[in-house]
């Protein structure tokens, strides 16, 4: 059986490159640029790369990258976005709580939930970071967003609940205060024209927690303090 995130991105490769999170590629590489110095050495791992807009966009500033996903449909779009292009850049399918890297990336990040918060158990979650934490060479820098449980806390569920119907095709949003889970959902048409109901859960995380876990993998505690946002 197919995991919600599997079936959301499924046949889903055009319509996620006009979703509104990924507008902000350019910055979101300005600040990975800025984070590695402009080390133009640097080789770079984008863990749920999606249609390749960071890899492709820092493959252009010239860097090595290697993206990888667990979607057939946006790898190949990603492959098609490069089509003849001379880029130090690959894009394989892995699935990123399993990863065939160790110590090979001075970078290794994950944005806008790239696999991590969409897994369906915390267990799965860390595995995905544990597997980031083998692919980075000794020293490396890792850095991941994931979706902040302090906002619901400090604001309102209620608050939480409105910001995500307000945002696009999602209803009967729920969330969990003992979990940190937000189920809802969601309601779209696929590149084919298939109209699909997807039932989302996502776990969102406290910065005490990430903290933890970055603890737990040896990550310096100062810098998982420093990252966390």
């Amino acid at each position: 059986m197919k995991q919600w995130y599997e079936e959301l991105f499924e046949n889903y490769a055009l319509k996620y490159d006009q979703e509104g999170f990924t507008k902000g590629t350019v910055g979101e590489c300005d600040f990975l640029e800025e984070e590695i110095n402009y080390d133009k050495n640097t080789r770079i791992l984008d863990i749920g790369c999606g249609t390749g807009r960071h890899s492709i966009e820092l493959a252009k500033r010239g860097y090595q990258v290697v993206g990888i996903d667990l979607s057939d449909s946006l790898l190949n779009r990603a492959k098609d976005k490069v089509l003849g292009e001379n880029l130090s850049l690959e894009f394989y399918k892995h699935d990123a709580r399993n990863l065939p890297f160790i110590d090979e990336f001075d970078l290794v990040y994950i944005m806008c939930e790239g696999g991590f918060c969409l897994m369906e158990t915390d267990d799965m979650n860390f595995q995905i970071l544990a597997s980031a934490a083998k692919a980075l060479k000794p020293g490396g820098l890792f850095i991941f967003t994931a979706l902040n449980a302090l906002y619901p806390l400090y604001h309102s569920v209620k608050d939480l609940m409105d910001d995500n119907i307000n945002s696009g095709n999602t209803e009967n949003h729920s969330f969990d205060l003992m979990t940190f889970r937000e189920s809802s959902i969601f309601n779209i048409e696929d590149d084919l024209g298939n109209k699909k109901t997807i039932n989302c859960n996502e776990r969102y995380y406290v910065p005490s927690e990430i903290t933890w876990l970055l603890q737990t993998l040896n990550f310096n505690p100062d810098s998982a303090l420093q990252n966390v946002v």
